[in-house]
């Protein structure tokens, strides 16, 4: 660009629209405020009955080393896949570990699939909360399993010699243990007669020792134990499922948080979920408004006395008419978090405001609060039978010749005659006859098809099939019928997985890193406002307020997501590359580029290392004013009149603010691309950073000193410069 196109894009601009763009500034930190602080602004609506709209509040989503949980880091075995089928393969497997994961309740669970540079395929799998954690890697490790079912015909019940067969066997079993009661409370040796009797293989050998449990662990074995004094051991026989239990509580306290050793609690409480469009599972049609005023108006008459029935008349949540919307007791990481955030901090016996989570609605009465109880117990265990002991597990369904590994492929297809989508099925030789032969067998009635255990697809078959094809038809659309032929393949192209790293995180030291790091970007900000107010004056406070600006619109950003982002800044750069700088326009085009096509449609999630880089671009943010404002100085001692220093200051610095950033952006880019994990949480935020300060130490700075009139501030220069410099000069 011309030094005379750039003069003429830096000259100074009328008073006329100079205002209209400060009122702009505020229009912008109104907004972004109001997506910073949604939560606020809302409950000043409430309290004082303000007659304003609310607004959608945005959390944050945090990385897992801010809300605490397990990352499991696996490397897929592609070397028997075809190289063409290799990403559809490991697709297909993410696909399968997030169905998995789902049964364990983990809130907003990550997996990833990342690339290395040696061509290798590795899954990251986040979990939140999770509580077993050795149960979810047991899970998610074994390979897809595919299975075909036919009904089945050959339930049988136990015959007259199998009921005499499991009646003799319990009671001798309870004469076992009456025995070894009776030896316990005549004093014996509790770990010797443990070792001699117990039938619990795991625990005998120490002496019958379960160790320090909560009720979660063990709710059996959990209850048992409440009445029994510390040091002293049952009375009475036990009873629980598979057994009779002689329990010795060797000691009782409070659970303590090892993170900030306080006593964890539990509460009990119900809700009442009113969902809405667009909400999990939700069929009930509202608009979020208007579940929201169906909400509001149920709190009006709700009470704890009348609580349940207004969950049974009015809940959308599947089965609310039964349970009345009883949650039981649950401690902190159950819930999805605006739940959990509500319920840990209301007080007993009363009935929360309004909150939104992914399901709707709730209104949540708290019932009952605990410290967390845990005992130190020792058992003997003597087991006992049931049916399935005797005759094995009686099933509706049962397997069939035909499993995945007979799947060739399977794809979607569409219905020649309506058009709608279906899923094929294509086997091998030996899958083909197996198939033929089942739905010979089975014609007019269903075979199912199971993935992982899971039911996917039950459909009725028509007639018998031969040549190893078949079509699933049913009520599809193209998405559902994707994912049924992803997870098909998933169990036709199974991918071995093999643990390589597993790193775990508490909540308490999540929350003690955000709590670090809020506290560093807070210091950090009072520094870098006191150097530049001390050391620049005027300039600097007005540089101290487009900081403010500047860290509102990234946090902003950051709730708002990639494609919001992207979208958000190219607007505001397109807007000032036409106005002020061509520059921006680039700009506006490469902020497109990294949050777009980089980060897709997903949400910023911030990790620690991210929360690094967002501190980071708070310096960074101010270098740029820096610079212009020692060029500034440099003018204003040259004796030049203060809106032609001013002019000049930008038009000058500019080169060096240019290329400065743009190559910390070309830095963040590859790490984006190239790198994983911490790495790229912190390109991002950094680069998101740098990309805003461009615009606030450039713009908006520019803007507030440009609403001083010149006239004022040519009579007070010791507000820019020092009066004794410019007599030395």
């Amino acid at each position: 660009m011309s030094d005379n196109i750039l003069q003429k894009l830096l000259k100074p601009t009328s008073r006329g629209k100079i205002w209209w763009t400060f009122v702009g500034i505020i229009l912008l930190v109104l907004a972004t405020s109001l997506v910073d602080f949604g939560s606020y602004y809302n409950r000043a609506v409430d309290k004082f009955k303000a007659p304003f709209p609310k607004v959608k509040e945005m959390p944050f989503r945090l990385g897992l080393d801010l809300q605490g949980g397990t990352q499991l880091t696996y490397q897929a075995d592609v070397s028997a896949i075809a190289t063409a089928d290799k990403g559809n393969a490991v697709e297909g497997v993410r696909d399968v570990i997030e169905r998995r994961i789902n049964i364990f309740g983990v809130s907003e669970p990550n997996v990833q699939i990342n690339r290395t540079s040696g061509g290798d395929y590795r899954i990251i799998v986040e979990l939140a909360g999770i509580k077993d954690i050795k149960q979810a890697i047991k899970n998610i490790g074994e390979t897809p399993l595919l299975e075909f079912k036919e009904e089945n015909k050959e339930i049988r019940k136990m015959t007259d010699a199998e009921t005499k067969e499991l009646n003799d066997y319990n009671k001798a079993a309870e004469a076992r243990a009456t025995e070894v009661l009776g030896k316990v409370i005549s004093g014996g040796d509790f770990k010797a007669l443990a070792a001699a009797y117990s039938e619990d293989e795991k625990t005998k050998a120490n002496g019958g020792s379960l160790g320090w449990i909560t009720e979660k662990d063990n709710p059996g074995i959990y209850n048992l134990a409440k009445n029994i004094a510390v040091g002293k051991s049952s009375a009475d026989l036990g009873r629980i499922n598979g057994g009779f239990e002689i329990i010795k509580v060797e000691g009782k306290r409070e659970k303590i948080n090892p993170f900030n050793n306080q006593p964890e609690k539990e509460v009990k409480a119900s809700h009442l979920l009113i969902c809405f469009k667009d909400n999990t599972g939700c069929e009930s049609g509202f608009t979020k408004e208007e579940a929201l005023a169906k909400v509001n108006k149920l709190k009006l008459e709700a009470t704890p006395a009348n609580f349940k029935d207004l969950i049974k008349q009015n809940s959308t949540e599947p089965g609310a008419r039964d349970s009345g919307g009883e949650l039981g007791w649950f401690s902190l990481g159950a819930m999805v978090k605006p739940f959990e955030d509500e319920v840990f901090k209301q007080a007993v016996g009363t009935i929360s405001g309004p909150v939104e989570t992914e399901f709707g609605w709730h209104l949540i009465y708290k019932q009952e609060e605990r410290k967390i109880q845990e005992f130190n117990l020792s058992h003997i265990f003597i087991k006992t039978k049931i049916e399935q002991d005797i005759i094995g597990v009686q099933s509706e369904w049962k397997n069939t010749e035909l499993t995945g590994r007979n799947l060739k492929t399977s794809s979607v297809e569409f219905n020649p005659q309506d058009g709608s989508p279906e899923v094929s099925l294509a086997f091998d030789d030996e899958g083909a006859k197996f198939f033929e032969t089942i739905t010979a067998r089975n014609i007019n009635k269903p075979v199912a098809i199971y993935l992982d255990g899971y039911a996917i697809s039950i459909p009725n078959v028509n007639e018998k099939i031969s040549g190893g094809k078949a079509v699933i038809s049913g009520k599809f659309n193209i998405t559902e019928a994707k994912l049924l032929a992803q997870r098909l393949n998933a169990g036709a192209l199974p991918v071995p997985i093999n643990l390589v790293n597993q790193q775990t995180v508490g909540p308490s030291l999540g929350q003690k890193s955000v709590d670090d790091s809020l506290r560093a970007g807070l210091i950090a900000f009072v520094i870098i406002a006191l150097f530049m107010i001390v050391f620049y004056r005027l300039p600097g406070l007005m540089a101290v307020l487009a900081l403010v600006v500047y860290s509102l619109l990234v946090f902003t950003l950051f709730k708002i997501g990639f494609s919001m982002a992207a979208l958000v800044l190219v607007g505001i750069f397109l807007i000032i590359g036409i106005t002020v700088n061509s520059w921006f326009i680039l700009l506006a085009f490469l902020s497109y580029i990294i949050l777009y096509f980089i980060g897709g449609l997903a949400p910023v999630t911030l990790t620690l290392a991210g929360l690094a880089g967002a501190i980071v671009s708070v310096g960074m943010a101010v270098d740029a004013n820096i610079l212009i404002f020692a060029r500034l100085r440099e003018e204003i001692l040259a004796g030049k009149p203060l809106s032609v220093a001013l002019n000049e200051a930008f038009k000058r610095a500019w080169p060096s603010i240019r290329d400065s950033n743009f190559n910390t952006l070309i830095i963040c880019l590859i790490l984006i691309m190239f790198t994983t994990s911490a790495v790229k949480g912190f390109a991002v935020t950094l680069g998101l950073g740098v990309i805003i300060s461009m615009f606030t130490a450039i713009f908006i700075t520019r803007n507030f000193l440009s609403l001083i009139p010149p006239a004022w501030l040519e009579k007070r220069h010791g507000l820019i410069t020092s009066v004794k410099a410019r007599e030395n000069k």
